[in-house]
C-alpha cells in the first residue's frame, strides 16, 4: 500500500485540485513534451483520469505512455489501472496462475506510474491554477 499512497501524494503534487473543476487540460514544460490530462470518470470518492503524451505521425496519433489512473480520495491512494492500451486482466479464480501474473503486472504498472510522476514533476509539469483551462469571459 505504500506504493499506492506514494503515487497519490505525487499525483496531488501534479494536480493540486484533485476535485478538478475541468474535464481536460494540457501541461507544457520547457524541457518535455506537452502532457495531456483527461478526466474519465468522477465519483463521490474516486477520480479516474488518463495521463499521456500525444505523438502524431504518418500513421495518425499515438498516445504513449497512456496511463489510466484511479485516485481514491477517501483512502488517499492512487493506482495505475491500464498502461499503453493493455486492458487489465480480471482474475476470477484465486487458484488461477494468471492471478500471480496479473498482480506482477499491476506492481510494475504502479512502479512505472510513480517514476513517471516524479519525472513529470522534475520537468515542471503541473495542473495547478496557472495550467487550468481558461473559460472565455462573457461579453
Amino acid at each position: 500500500m505504500d506504493l499506492y499512497e506514494r503515487n497519490y501524494r505525487l499525483l496531488q503534487r501534479l494536480i493540486p485540485e484533485l476535485d478538478m473543476p475541468f474535464e481536460a487540460a494540457v501541461s507544457r514544460s520547457g524541457t518535455d513534451l506537452p502532457l495531456h490530462l483527461t478526466l474519465v470518470e468522477r465519483d463521490r470518492y474516486t477520480l479516474t483520469l488518463r495521463l499521456t503524451y500525444e505523438f502524431v505521425d504518418a500513421e495518425g496519433m499515438r498516445r504513449q505512455p497512456d496511463i489510466l489512473i484511479r485516485a481514491y480520495r477517501d483512502a488517499g491512494v492512487a493506482e495505475a489501472l491500464e498502461c499503453s492500451h493493455r486492458p487489465p486482466w480480471q482474475g476470477q479464480d484465486e487458484a488461477d496462475p494468471k492471478v500471480e501474473q496479473f498482480l506482477g503486472g499491476q506492481w510494475r504498472r504502479n512502479l512505472m506510474l510513480g517514476k513517471w510522476l516524479e519525472y513529470l514533476l522534475d520537468h515542471g509539469h503541473g495542473f495547478g491554477m496557472s495550467h487550468r483551462p481558461r473559460v472565455a469571459a462573457a461579453a
